[in-house]
């Protein structure tokens, strides 16, 4: 990145503050001071990958807007869950394999939740209100799809096979 470099903390405002110790490997433990740490695993065996933790803040900071989005319409989902699957660069020497595009595949259900509006609620949490969408790179595509559901179903996705950071 263009603005990277080594300096001191004094030009960050601290509106937000995370800490790392390593545990050994490739493995450590991230988080806030004051909750429990969440493990990092570069080789995602024991852990969530680097990659995935980004996939994880972005459906969640989305879904948190969709959530209140349908809350404000008077329309409560009774579930809503959330399938991601992402893209990144070709493994090449020397290279990161950044995410490149990423589809978000929501399935939610609840009294009265209306196709058009849903998507609308989705466009808005992606487009306007995310923060972690803000901050990723604008020209990377995020897309989304929808399913209304009266089924109530949990959705996590395994990760394809030999995935790690």
């Amino acid at each position: 990145m263009k603005n990277d470099r080594p300096s001191d903390s004094s030009g960050v405002k601290p509106d937000l503050r995370v800490g790392l110790v390593w545990k050994g490997d490739l493995k450590f433990d991230v988080g806030p001071a004051d909750r429990a740490p969440i493990l990092v695993d570069g080789d995602s065996k024991a852990g969530h990958s680097p990659p995935e933790l980004l996939l994880n803040a972005l459906v969640g900071c989305v879904t948190v807007d969709v959530v209140l989005i349908l809350n404000k319409q008077r329309t409560p989902p009774a579930s809503v869950s959330c399938e991601v699957t992402a893209e990144r660069v070709e493994r090449e020497q020397g290279t990161s394999r950044r995410i490149i595009k990423a589809h978000l595949h929501y399935t939610i259900s609840g009294h009265g939740i209306e196709h058009a509006k849903a998507m609308r609620a989705i466009e808005l949490g992606v487009t306007k209100y995310c923060t972690v969408r803000d901050s990723l790179c604008p020209d990377m595509p995020v897309t989304w799809s929808l399913d209304l559901s009266d089924a109530t179903r949990e959705s996590r996705a395994a990760a394809p096979e030999g995935e790690s950071a």
